[in-house]
C-alpha cells in the first residue's frame, strides 16, 4: 500500500507543474495533426507538375494527370519551385514537362521527363502512376507518327484518329486478390505519426522524471521515508509504480486522444495495449536510471533531452524506417524505439495479432527487465550510501 501511495504521490507531483498538461496533453496531439497533415498516407497523392511553355501536349499530359481521381495535381511555375516544394515535403513527387515538349514531339524528337520523388512508398508509387499516363500518350502519338509516315494524314489528323480510335476501344477490366488479406491495409492519414510519435513522448517523458526522482534525494524525502518502518524496496517499489503511471499516462492519453479525434487505428487492441505497456516499461526504467546515476537536475534534463529525441530518431520515430539504409536500419533496431514502431507497424498497417508481434515483445521485454533491473541496483545503492 505504501509503494502505491509514493507511486500516486509522484503523478500528482507531474501536474502541480501546470506546463505538464500542455507536454503531456496538447503538444502530442499538436504534433500528430501536424505529421499527418504534411506526410500522412490516406487521400489523394500529392504531385506537383512544371509544364510553363510545354505547349498543347504537354497540357494534354498535365490534363490526364489532373483526371485520376486519386491523385492531387499542383502546378508549378518553374522547375527550382517544384524541386523545393519536393524536398520539403509539399508534394510526394514532381514532374517536369519542359518547354518546347509539343514542338519536338511534332517534330519527330523524344523530349525527356524529368521525374522528382520523395523517399517514401507514395512517392514511389507516384512513379507508376505517372509512367502509365505517359506511356497512354506515348501510344497515341506513335500511331499518329505511323498515320503520316505511311502518308494517310498528317501528324495532326493521325493524332485525332488515333484519340478516336483510342476513345472507341473498350477498357480492360482488372480485378486484384491479394493472396494475403493483411496486404490490403492501408494505413489512415494520422496512423503512422501516432504510433511513433507515442513511443517518442512516452519515452521523452518518462525520462523528463528523473528530474523530481533527484529532486527527492536531493531534499532528502527518501531518507526520511526509510526513517519510518518503510523497507527500500517499497521505496523502490512506489518510485518505479509512479514513472509507470507517468509513462501509461502520457501513452493513453495519445492512443486515446488520437482515436477519438483523428479516428486513428491502432489495430489489435490486444496487441496494441501490449506494446504500449511493454514500453511503459522501457521508459520507467530508463527514467529511472537517469534519477539514479545524476546528482542534480539540470545534468538530468539535458541528457535525458539529447537521449529521448536522439534515440527517437535512431529509432524510426522522426522518419520511418523504411526510408533508411540497410546498415542504417541495423543500427536503428540497437533502440527499443525501432522494435516499438516494427510492432505498431504491423498490427496497424499489415492488420497483425498480438501473436504476431512475439519477437517485437520479446525484445521490449527484454530492454524493460534490464533497464529496470539495473536502475533498481544503482537507486538502491544511491538511497543507502
Amino acid at each position: 500500500m505504501k509503494a502505491v501511495t509514493i507511486g500516486v504521490t509522484n503523478l500528482r507531483r507531474l501536474f502541480r507543474w501546470r506546463a505538464s498538461v500542455f507536454f503531456v496533453v496538447i503538444f502530442p496531439m499538436l504534433i500528430i495533426l501536424l505529421l499527418g497533415a504534411a506526410f500522412g498516407g490516406a487521400g489523394s497523392a500529392r504531385l506537383g507538375i512544371a509544364a510553363a511553355g510545354a505547349g498543347p501536349l504537354g497540357d494534354e499530359l498535365a490534363g490526364g494527370l489532373r483526371r485520376l481521381d486519386h491523385v492531387d495535381v499542383h502546378a508549378f511555375g518553374g522547375e527550382a519551385g517544384l524541386v523545393r516544394a519536393v524536398e520539403r515535403g509539399e508534394v510526394q513527387a514532381g514532374l517536369v514537362i519542359p518547354a518546347g515538349y509539343d514542338r519536338a514531339v511534332r517534330s519527330g524528337a523524344t523530349p525527356t521527363l524529368r521525374f522528382l520523388a520523395r523517399p517514401d512508398s507514395a512517392g514511389q508509387e507516384l512513379r507508376s502512376t505517372v509512367q502509365s499516363v505517359v506511356a497512354a500518350q506515348a501510344a497515341t502519338i506513335r500511331a499518329a507518327r505511323f498515320a503520316e509516315a505511311e502518308g494517310a494524314a498528317t501528324f495532326t489528323q493521325g493524332l485525332t484518329l488515333a484519340r478516336t480510335a483510342g476513345a472507341a476501344v473498350p477498357g480492360v477490366g482488372v480485378t486484384t486478390v491479394s493472396a494475403d488479406p493483411s496486404a490490403d491495409a492501408t494505413p489512415g492519414r494520422f496512423d503512422q505519426g501516432a504510433s511513433s510519435q507515442l513511443l517518442l513522448f512516452v519515452f521523452l517523458n518518462s525520462l523528463s522524471g528523473a528530474a523530481a526522482l533527484i529532486e527527492t534525494r536531493k531534499l532528502g524525502v527518501s531518507r526520511r521515508m526509510l526513517s519510518t518502518p518503510t523497507a527500500v524496496r517499497t521505496v523502490l517499489a512506489g518510485e518505479g509504480l509512479g514513472r509507470f503511471a507517468i509513462a501509461l499516462l502520457q501513452g493513453l492519453v495519445i492512443m486515446l486522444g488520437s482515436l477519438l479525434v483523428f479516428g486513428v487505428s491502432w489495430g489489435d487492441p490486444l496487441g496494441a495495449t501490449v506494446v504500449l505497456i511493454l514500453f511503459c516499461g522501457v521508459g520507467c526504467g530508463a527514467g529511472m536510471l537517469m534519477g539514479a546515476l545524476f546528482r542534480n537536475e539540470q545534468q538530468a534534463g539535458a541528457v535525458s533531452l539529447l537521449a529521448g529525441l536522439g534515440l527517437a530518431a535512431i529509432g524510426g520515430s522522426m522518419v520511418p524506417l523504411e526510408v533508411f539504409p540497410d546498415a542504417m536500419r541495423r543500427i536503428a533496431h540497437l533502440t527499443p524505439h525501432a522494435w516499438g514502431n516494427d510492432a505498431f507497424a504491423t498490427l496497424v498497417a499489415r492488420n497483425g495479432t498480438v501473436a504476431d508481434i512475439l519477437p517485437e515483445r520479446a525484445v521490449l521485454a527484454a530492454f524493460a527487465a534490464g533497464l529496470l533491473a539495473l536502475a533498481t541496483w544503482r537507486l538502491r545503492r544511491a538511497l543507502v550510501a
